[in-house]
């Protein structure tokens, strides 16, 4: 209850601020077109209302998907527009205060004098500003609407060589597909996958290396599309691991054996699709007497809020590490907390898990990339280097999580070649 009366004031406090600026761009309209505006503007905030105490009083997990996320994108969305438009309300407010300030300590001129001097020219200074800030709220608007529609599914094939010093000639271009994310909890219908699939196999990779997080909360998500999933096809196989959303950590069980039930039934799925899943493990993959190591490691995070249930040690007990090995880990905080500093025999740390916030600008022709979420994982998108021959790649993931679009930064297949440095 608590929670939901500090959000509640939150959203009223934001949308009274945010209607000083609807106020001042219409009052120059009839009273009637007037009345129409602001009746659409506090109906959006009922709306938003309505679906906070519904999801508080009432196990939104339970609503039907359609409902369930939309509600909650109709809710971001127009927060984020909202937001805009504070930020120019703030604007001219403080140059208001500092206005008032400077007229203040001369005496002989007044706030409604500087207003109607910059009136003249036909509107105010601050009819400007907010007319600007509410021209620039449909910019975010539009862009996490067209996110939605087209975004979600606009998969990415990523490609880049990885070059390792003391690659054996018999691994000179081997490919290795890596995807992640696949959330099929958060699809509408199995298209998203059968297409998904089609464009991973049409890369002809010799392996297929999956870093976790195939559900967002129960095994059950994934049902729909085994048919699908199973059609991934490279020679030496598909291998995977799991993410923090594979364990059913963030689901109200009825019991404990519930719980670890859901996560047997995520494993039995996960070697019905033929998949090779790696549980604090480590295996080989040979060509001609030479081998490449793969290790796969449970979740594990420098983050609280994310749970630690890898054992990097347990998987590679008793290995005799290759020429070249490749650590699966699906929380790209695990390279610099564990893997740089303490094991150089890994060359390529392959993970996921940031989404790339599923929100960002990228421009690759200028290497420039920028994401919310870099605020909070230092290394978050694409491929990294440390030193001459560590490097962890970071794939954005191929489906979606809440926000049931992408704007910016895509969905992404990564198709990566070794190659001798």
């Amino acid at each position: 209850m608590l929670r939901l009366f500090i959000l509640t004031g939150i959203v009223l406090l934001l949308d009274l601020y945010v209607f000083q600026a609807v106020r001042l761009v219409t009052r120059d309209i009839s009273v009637p077109a007037a009345r129409v505006i602001y009746f659409a503007y506090w109906s959006i905030t009922a709306v938003t209302l309505l679906i906070l105490f519904s999801a508080s009083f009432t196990d939104w997990h339970s609503w039907p998907k359609a409902v369930r996320v939309y509600s909650f994108s109709f809710i971001v969305i127009f927060l984020i527009s909202k937001l805009f438009v504070l930020i120019f309300l703030l604007a001219d407010d403080l140059g208001r205060v500092v206005r008032w300030g400077y007229a203040q300590v001369n005496g002989n001129i007044s706030e409604k004098t500087i207003s109607s001097k910059t009136a003249k020219a036909g509107i105010s200074r601050s009819q400007f500003i907010v007319r600007l800030g509410l021209i620039l709220s449909a910019v975010p608007f539009l862009s996490l609407i067209y996110g939605m529609v087209k975004g979600k599914y606009d998969y990415q094939i990523k490609r880049r060589r990885i070059r390792i010093k003391n690659l054996p000639k018999e691994f000179e271009g081997f490919k290795i597909v890596q995807i992640s994310d696949i959330h099929t909890g958060s699809f509408f219908d199995t298209q998203p996958t059968k297409d998904a699939v089609a464009l991973v196999n049409s890369l002809n990779a010799d392996v297929i290396l999956f870093t976790g997080d195939l559900v967002n909360e129960k095994s059950e998500e994934a049902l729909p599309h085994m048919e699908n999933l199973k059609q991934l096809k490279a020679p030496y196989g598909v291998y995977s691991i799991l993410g923090n959303h594979d364990y059913g950590d963030y689901v109200s069980w009825p019991s404990v054996k519930a719980k670890a039930d859901n996560l047997e039934q995520l494993k039995e799925i996960q070697k019905q699709l033929g998949w090779k899943l790696l549980l604090d493990e480590h295996t080989f993959i040979e060509r001609n007497n030479q081998k490449l190591g793969i290790i796969g490691v449970q979740n594990w995070s420098t983050h609280l809020h994310f749970p630690k249930y890898g054992n990097l040690q347990k998987a590679m007990q008793n290995m005799e590490p290759a020429a070249v090995n490749i650590l699966m880990t699906h929380d790209p905080s695990h390279w610099r907390a564990e893997v740089l500093n303490n094991h150089p025999e890994i060359n390529l740390t392959l993970s996921g898990h940031t989404h790339g916030f599923q929100f960002g600008v990228e421009i690759p022709a200028l290497k420039f990339k920028w994401s919310p979420v870099q605020y909070v994982y230092k290394e978050w998108a694409d491929l990294y280097k440390d030193g001459a021959n560590q490097y962890l790649y970071v794939n954005r993931g191929l489906g979606y999580l809440g926000y049931p679009g992408r704007v910016g930064i895509l969905p992404e297949i990564t198709l990566l070649e070794l190659t001798k440095a």
